[in-house]
């Protein structure tokens, strides 16, 4: 699928910013056999005085920038044209629980794609008895990892209650997994604890989704908002897979990567500080256009 994609996050402070420093981490990359970015740009309102770019450890696209000049008001407009083709799902390799210990033992990279780096708890992502064990409950069923992983985001999906005022954005997967409700950044926190818990490597993925207004209704400007979902490290021979636990399905070529790591904390889509007094306000739309072939 081509699509055509427009992201804003729009701040508006009460007091005037007299400094203020930020990353972003909002551009999708050129992902080989998955993704594939044509054209994109990144427009920055009021303009920095200071800009630079960088790619993180994990291979995130990274727009620093900074601003001296007093302003109220910060809006971050970036525009991509990408190609999303995820190959369709193919048999089941994978290996079991005690296969895949053997795989991370005999993995000796320390790749930015490692399994290594995918094993352990992070601030959003503290292991707790009571998630292991709702993992393990998946294992009963599940031969292998990717059956495992498939079982698991299913059932967050069907017994976890979305709702967008239970949690903020500093929630952890403990405190999610506790009231049984959140939004897609909960959510996948909540899995990739629970598959850490039985030793299996797991991360988080940010990006879009497309979404489909219901029949007879046109679609609405902005409607789309930015997606989080979880990669799964399944063993040697099946790799990274992608698992949707909001939807509770694997990722499809509707979901369009913008970065990845061990938690939100790796991919935040903009991280600073800044100097003001008062209150600020903050918003975000997500335009998802498919591109129709001519």
């Amino acid at each position: 699928m081509l699509y055509d994609i427009r992201l804003k996050l729009s701040y508006r402070y009460q007091g005037l910013v007299g400094g203020s420093r930020h990353q972003l981490r909002v551009a999708p990359p050129s992902i080989e056999g998955v993704q594939r970015v044509f054209s994109q740009s990144l427009s920055i309102d009021p303009w920095p005085t200071e800009q630079s770019g960088f790619t993180d450890f994990f291979g995130n696209a990274v727009t620093a920038f900074a601003n001296r000049d007093p302003h109220d008001r910060l809006d971050v407009t970036m525009e991509t044209r990408v190609e999303v083709t995820r190959p369709e799902p193919s048999l089941d390799v994978s290996a079991d629980l005690d296969g895949l210990a053997a795989d991370i033992a005999a993995s000796h990279s320390l790749a930015p794609q490692s399994p290594h780096h995918f094993l352990h708890q992070g601030n959003y992502t503290p292991q707790t008895e009571e998630m292991t064990a709702y993992a393990r409950e998946c294992t009963q069923d599940s031969p292998s990892v990717l059956a495992l992983a498939d079982r698991l985001c299913r059932r967050i999906k069907d017994e976890f209650h979305y709702d967008g005022t239970a949690t903020t954005v500093t929630t952890t997967a403990a405190e999610a997994f506790a009231g049984k409700s959140g939004v897609c950044q909960d959510f996948s926190h909540v899995m990739i604890a629970a598959l850490l818990g039985l030793g299996v490597p797991a991360g988080y993925v940010s990006g879009c989704l497309r979404t489909e207004p219901p029949e007879g209704e046109e679609r609405l400007e902005g409607a789309d908002a930015m997606h989080a979902w979880v990669k799964v490290w399944c063993g040697r021979e099946s790799g990274w897979q992608e698992f949707d636990p909001t939807n509770g399905i694997p990722a499809s070529s509707d979901h369009i990567t913008i970065g990845h790591g061990r938690d939100y904390a790796d991919v935040t889509p903009i991280l600073g500080m800044l100097k003001t007094a008062g209150e600020q306000s903050a918003a975000q739309a997500v335009d998802v256009i498919p591109v129709k072939s001519s």
